[in-house]
């Protein structure tokens, strides 16, 4: 607890000592009033001083009125009947404690966003000189070297050019499990060095990196209002103003019957009471404080678990989706192509004869695309440099041995030829390394290949001699994520791709996707969401372009998942716009609504899931209130319930529902 709700805890337990002491004391009149007074203004005071500056500001009709109204309306009551206070104090005194739930709930929740701001660094380390010197981060410019020690935060997201350490993530992804880091990896800024010396070169400004942008969308978060929200706003708005007159009502129009129609005496004190008691019970205490405190736990919790929501608006409607569209690369797979396999062809020189000559072509084809900065070309390159370390299955120690580091005076004569591939001269022999076009164009014959993926043919002085396999690899938690999509309530899986037709099939085969769309340029893409969100079925399984036709049956809200820049307009375009937040783009991030902090597609399925249950709190909380209240207000008109009964109606059903938002937090376990 802070210091506020101790000191709101003392006064509580101050004020309900007194009333039990004075319970038993024998004293009546105006002293018994005056000793009453003490526990209701030792517990009350700051309800009646807010009730007094709202009156003053002319903004009157609030929960502070209610209750100041309600209890001072109790006191005289009693001053009149039999001087029984306790009424009055323990509204007050029940009140309060409400109160106290609700502050503490709230903390609850702040302070799962506070852990989350314990990211933000407070210096980053630059060597001046041969020694460390601690510098503001904001001052630290782009391609500076900074070194990060074990225990330390990762100021700004970079490179890793000296060292190895493991790096705790936790804050970032919600995940527990450490990750290592290398020398040339990326690195995050907002992780915490566990291990060894990093020496890192900054990629970006503290204020472009991510440990920046995470703060600013949660910072901003609870700006962003629900449809729920707004209406509880406004329903409180004009609900309390008709509660207080309808209780004035109460108290006068009643009697006014008795005495102008029945021609009998009233009991003013009665119906008084009875409007009084009305004014507890309708107190909109538990959907006021519940409704906002349910959003604002969901947030906590999401980002908790690495999943960034940009606002409570973005939750609700994410609760809504029930058609979830993904980007293939970047997203559903790592976005970082592989060689997987090396094949030999049939007939081949006896120079590849052997099955150790998979490594010889891959050694020849990587000083071949040794100049080359195109991603199969890096992918050819670094599994030839995971062959010399031993990685490569099949690789002997022998192979490894007599393998060379890539050594560019080796190659001569680069020629890069578009769209097609490349060729060099290796050792003195003349490598074509690329595509079928560059095969035809060179006159040779080629095989093809039966597996799916993208193929690098390899010829060497004009004879054929094999190709390589690269694929771009499936993430490893793809395919359950689709699984826990469906098990959460979505209908439809769709994959938009600018891939080929092959290879889009074999992955949404592969990850139990529902429909699949193909060759796609940016612009199509966002054409195609178009066409989605006004329909639930796409097309058939096997519909591959976008030209299919689509069916006209109307659907819910629908998720564009992806990462990279040229899916910011669709991110934007979609009802919900969720974007890999480790590794995607600062455009994609900038157009999501919702950030994922460590590209598990997983947390997809974990994001809707937390919004449903925020939601289902919401409405839980909702009907349990209005139906409690409304059934109290009948019973207290007719004169049934009295003021213990609208202690419950206000602060009893305010607790329980505050104690039901807080479970918006428990997202764990989703």
């Amino acid at each position: 607890m802070n210091k506020k709700q101790k000191k709101m805890l003392t006064r509580i337990i101050i004020a309900a000592v007194l009333m039990i002491v004075l319970a038993f004391l024998p004293v009546e009149g105006w002293l018994r009033l005056a000793l009453y007074m003490v526990p209701y203004l030792t517990v009350g005071y700051d309800i009646l001083r807010k009730a007094f500056k709202g009156i003053c500001n002319k903004q009157v009709f609030d929960e502070n009125f209610l209750m100041a109204i309600a209890t001072i309306g109790a006191i005289l009551i009693a001053i009149t009947r039999d001087g029984d206070y306790t009424e009055a104090v323990a509204v007050m005194l029940f009140y309060q404690i409400g109160e106290l739930f609700q502050s503490y709930a709230v903390g609850k929740s702040r302070k799962n966003i506070s852990e989350l701001m314990d990211i933000r660094p407070d210096y980053a380390n630059v060597e001046v000189d041969g020694q460390l010197e601690q510098v503001d981060p904001d001052e630290v410019a782009i391609g500076s070297y900074i070194i990060v020690q074990p225990g330390e935060k990762v100021p700004i997201d970079g490179i890793v050019v000296e060292g190895h350490s493991t790096l705790n993530t936790v804050a970032l992804t919600g995940e527990s499990i450490p990750r290592d880091i290398d020398e040339g990896g990326e690195i995050t800024s907002g992780c915490i060095n566990m291990t060894g010396v990093l020496k890192i070169q900054t990629t970006k400004e503290f204020g472009e990196s991510t440990v920046s942008k995470i703060l600013d969308l949660v910072e901003n978060a609870s700006s962003r209002k629900s449809r729920s929200e707004d209406f509880i706003a406004k329903f409180a708005k004009y609900y309390t103003p008709i509660v207080c007159y309808s209780a004035l009502a109460l108290a006068i129009i009643p009697p006014l019957v008795q005495i102008f129609v029945m021609g009998v005496s009233p009991e003013w004190g009665d119906w008084v009471y009875r409007a009084l008691t009305f004014l507890v019970i309708s107190c909109p205490c538990a959907l006021v404080i519940s409704i906002p405190l349910s959003f604002f736990a969901g947030l906590g919790g999401a980002s908790n678990a690495g999943v960034l929501i940009k606002g409570s608006n973005y939750l609700e409607t994410l609760s809504q989706v029930d058609t979830v569209v993904f980007d293939k690369t970047g997203t559903l797979t790592k976005g970082a192509f592989e060689v997987v396999g090396v094949h030999l062809v049939s007939g081949a020189s006896s120079t590849f004869s052997d099955e150790g000559d998979q490594h010889k072509i891959l050694e020849i084809a990587a000083h071949a695309e040794s100049a080359s900065s195109h991603p199969i070309a890096k992918s050819i390159q670094r599994a030839y440099l995971s062959c010399l370390e031993g990685k490569m299955d099949n690789a002997s120690d022998a192979m490894v041995d007599s393998y060379r580091e890539m050594d560019r005076t080796r190659v001569t004569d680069i020629r890069e030829i578009s769209g097609k591939g490349v060729i060099a001269s290796v050792d003195g022999k003349e490598v074509a390394a690329g595509n079928y076009r560059l095969m035809n164009e060179l006159g040779i014959t080629y095989e093809e290949c039966d597996e799916v993926g993208t193929i690098v043919h390899m010829a060497v002085d004009g004879a054929y001699v094999g190709h390589i396999l690269i694929s771009d690899v499936v993430k490893e938690t793809s395919k359950q994520a689709m699984t826990e999509l469906k098990k959460a309530g979505v209908k439809n899986l769709v994959m938009l791709t600018g891939d080929v037709e092959q290879v889009a099939k074999k992955v949404a085969k592969e990850l139990g996707i529902d429909k699949v769309f193909s060759q796609l340029m940016p612009g199509d893409k966002v054409a195609k969401v178009e066409e989605l969100l006004g329909v639930e079925n796409a097309v058939e399984d096997g519909a591959s372009n976008v030209q299919n036709s689509i069916s006209t049956k109307k659907r819910g809200k629908l998720a564009f998942a992806g990462d990279g820049i040229n899916d910011a307009p669709v991110l934007s375009r979609a009802d919900i716009g969720i974007a890999m937040g480790a590794m995607g783009s600062d455009a994609a991030i900038e157009a999501a609504d919702v950030v994922l902090m460590d590209d598990d597609p997983m947390k997809i399925a974990k994001a809707i899931k937390i919004s449903r249950k925020c939601m289902g709190i919401v409405y839980q909380n909702v009907i349990f209130a209005l139906g409690v209240k409304g059934i109290c207000l009948i019973l207290g008109a007719f004169g049934i319930a009295n003021m213990w009964l609208a202690i419950f109606a206000d602060v009893g059903v305010m607790v329980i529902a505050v104690l039901n938002a807080i479970r918006a937090l428990f997202v764990k376990n989703l």
